[in-house]
């Protein structure tokens, strides 16, 4: 290997990194506190090894092609906002093509990840997948494209109830609209840092759509989320143990909305970020729910 090809290689690896948001990792956390939810949920306590490492492998994994399938579709769009026109796609640094042929490898990797599991929990990957590659394209017609975000980002649950039961109960199906209502929150949130860029560009969001409503909007589907959390405490027979965590998730809505109330970019862009400390939060919840239940 001659001296002038490693560096190249080097630079690719580096775009490809880049391009499945390797320096980013929190939208793979939005997507695993969901999963791990389901699992500590679904198992009544610490869930089987195996079980656990398949589901978050499989949420990097999948959350990576999905990012690959985004910069794909939004190229055109990516170009003209000073926040994503470094991206790699659109930057020229790697091609669509390329994107789209990671995107399927990783696609591929995730489907072999869980070949252990059942034929129901192997059923239901396959919508995930599809969900997955529509949603960047939902962002051209569709008035909140964060809620298929949120069906995307939450289909960890199902799955996983899939795989430990082989079925989906009632509260599986509460802790996921509970999810999807979450996603609108937090990614409310995202889209109104790029609000005037996605107006100029014509592109559809939850922040566009609820207008002058924005906070109000994402403070009534963070009270969605927080009650759908109780419900299914309820339903999972948890100690009051569970409130601890709820508790702390609680001040975290109200410090989201306290940072997203002042429109500016850069608070609507740390409260995003913050949703990690959310969702960790509703999981040490449900663990010490379960824990001393």
């Amino acid at each position: 290997m001659s001296d002038r090809l490693i560096p190249r290689l080097v630079v690719r690896l580096i775009a490809y990194g880049y391009l499945i948001r390797l320096d980013k990792p929190i939208g793979t956390l939005l997507l695993l506190w969901p999963t791990w939810w389901a699992l500590w949920l679904a198992s009544g306590g610490f869930p089987d090894w195996g079980i656990l490492a398949i589901f978050t492998l499989g949420t990097f994994l999948m959350r990576s092609a999905g990012c690959a399938v985004n910069d794909y579709a939004d190229q055109d769009f990516d170009r003209h906002v000073q926040r994503t026109k470094g991206r790699p796609v659109t930057s020229g640094k790697i091609s669509g093509k390329e994107a789209l042929g990671v995107a399927t490898i990783l696609a591929l990797l995730a489907f072999l990840l869980i070949q252990p599991l059942n034929i129901f929990t192997k059923a239901l990957s396959v919508f995930a997948l599809f969900v997955a590659i529509v949603y960047p394209f939902t962002k051209r017609f569709f008035a909140i494209p964060q809620a298929i975000l949120g069906i995307a980002f939450g289909f960890g649950i199902p799955m996983a109830y899939a795989a430990i039961l082989d079925f989906i109960p009632l509260e599986a199906w509460i802790l996921f609209v509970g999810n999807i209502f979450w996603a609108v929150a937090y990614d409310t949130a995202y889209a109104m840092v790029d609000r005037d860029d996605d107006i100029r560009l014509g592109l559809r969001t939850s922040a566009i759509t609820f207008g002058r409503f924005d906070v109000l909007a994402i403070g009534v589907c963070y009270g969605v989320l927080l009650l759908s959390q109780v419900w299914v405490a309820q339903l999972a027979h948890l100690s009051n143990y569970f409130f601890l965590g709820w508790f702390g998730a609680s001040c975290c809505v109200v410090y989201h909305l306290k940072l997203v109330s002042t429109r500016g970019r850069g608070e609507c862009f740390k409260a995003f970020r913050h949703n990690n400390w959310l969702g960790g939060f509703l999981f040490s919840g449900i663990v010490l729910g379960l824990a001393f239940s």
